[in-house]
């Protein structure tokens, strides 16, 4: 078996119209598709063997931006043959490379590199973007046994798979919703709150941009938020269901979500303790990789996916539609209300010894309340400024208790000897836990307007 990886430059410019299509070089847009790019590459053991490219400019600045540094120099190569638009020509120049190299990567230009996959298996891509590749498993042992339509399409992605920033520009800015009638609004901001957990599921199963879990976990506690407060202010038992579902979901990428904040936080947290943060971050990887199996899974589950075509139809049905008949503006407001009434209740109840979960509730009440606010974000405007401030303060207190938790369980599964950083690391984000702590206590409670 051969793997065979077909790599597109990334996006070029045609601003100069002095230079030949051979001088062409990447734009800036380019430039930004390459660090993405790169950990996709990684990610599938792209460059684990050969790396080929065309001389062109634009696929050799494409090069050079995904290469890692560790990469021996010696298993990375320019080669004239690879500046072609012809798949035939790219056909026969693999027919004779070296039989003892069994991982390929060319970096190179369309129309070659989509027809060549078109002519290697026999379900390819439509299409193969900038900065987009295509690995090709083959069933050979020779390369100069190359058959028409006998290899596998293993992995094809594109720049809107590995990178969120490009998959929201091929999105498009959305249409707003006018907001002049927020009561009447929720079915359509619903529904378009379930067209973005199906748009944003690929990327979430994939992995390769953490921000695709993040925007999955917005949409998803926007969604229970709003719900909630339609099934509070109707009385009505039949979403119930549908509420903990959506709840069960968005529990589900709490962990993933965390280690993902906690790889972030790493280089302040460890400073310049090198050795401790390469240990910590490597067991972190570990721990991550296994949770982002587990959601990948369940996000491909039919089970999953019944639950979504079930709330989909409910938001659909005539039964949702007599429920939104019954609310009105004031209706939202009223909501907005008592769940400022109920945190502020709460809040002033506190304790100094109180435990952290009691603050981890009053964060997650600031998330739904935020939610359901800006639902008429006008409204309350001024509100909505001194809330996102307050859910700072709650978020900055949970992360410091999540970040104790994952140091503690390191120090406690790590080898002896190894975690020599630990206990300086924990006494600090305990101490600045307490701090952040004192300031939830000594905050004002929150005013309705």
């Amino acid at each position: 078996m051969k793997d065979l990886f077909l790599i597109r430059h990334a996006k070029s410019s045609w601003d100069d119209d002095s230079l030949s299509d051979h001088a062409r070089p990447l734009n800036p847009r380019g430039e930004e598709q390459l660090p993405p790019l790169a950990r996709a590459l990684q990610r599938y053991d792209a460059l684990a063997g050969e790396v080929y490219a065309s001389h062109a400019v634009r696929a050799q600045q494409t090069l050079q931006g995904i290469v890692p540094e560790a990469l021996m120099r010696e298993r990375i190569h320019t080669d004239a043959e690879l500046y072609t638009f012809d798949y035939q020509r790219l056909l026969r120049w693999l027919q004779n490379q070296d039989d003892q190299v069994q991982t390929l990567a060319i970096v190179g230009h369309n129309p070659a590199l989509l027809e060549l996959a078109a002519h290697l298996v026999k379900q390819a891509p439509f299409e193969l973007p900038t900065a987009g590749f295509i690995h090709v498993r083959l069933p050979i042992r020779h390369w100069r046994k190359l058959a028409k339509q006998e290899g596998r399409l293993e992995v094809f992605l594109t720049p809107r798979d590995f990178s969120f920033e490009a998959f929201e520009r091929k999105i498009g800015k959305r249409v707003a919703i006018s907001g002049k009638q927020p009561a009447k609004d929720i079915p359509a901001r619903l529904m378009r709150l379930t067209e973005r957990l199906a748009q944003l599921e690929r990327g979430v199963m994939l992995g390769l941009d953490d921000e695709f879990l993040h925007q999955y976990r917005i949409a998803l506690r926007r969604s229970r938020a709003i719900a909630d407060s339609v099934a509070e202010v109707t009385k009505s038992k039949s979403l119930k269901n549908h509420l903990s579902q959506l709840k069960r979901h968005a529990q589900a990428t709490s962990s993933l979500r965390d280690l993902h904040v906690f790889l972030q936080d790493l280089p302040a947290l460890c400073r310049d303790d090198a050795a401790f943060r390469a240990e910590l971050e490597g067991w972190t990887k570990v721990r991550a990789a296994k949770e982002q199996t587990r959601l990948a899974k369940r996000l491909g589950s039919k089970r999953y996916r019944n639950s979504l075509h079930s709330w989909e139809n409910e938001l659909q049905s005539r039964h949702f539609g007599k429920l939104i008949d019954k609310l009105s503006n004031k209706d939202i407001r009223n909501c907005v209300d008592r769940q400022l009434r109920g945190f502020n209740r709460k809040a002033e109840a506190l304790q100094s010894d109180a435990p952290d979960e009691d603050l981890h509730q009053l964060r997650k009440h600031l998330k739904r309340l935020r939610y359901l606010m800006e639902l008429d974000a006008e409204n309350w405007k001024s509100a909505l400024k001194v809330l996102r401030q307050r859910q700072d303060l709650y978020g900055r207190f949970q992360d410091l208790h999540v970040q104790i938790g994952l140091v503690k369980d390191f120090a406690a599964k790590a080898p002896e000897g190894v975690p020599s950083g630990a206990d300086s690391l924990l006494d600090r984000l305990e101490r600045e836990k307490l701090d952040a702590r004192q300031l939830i206590l000594l905050a004002d409670g929150l005013k309705a307007r």
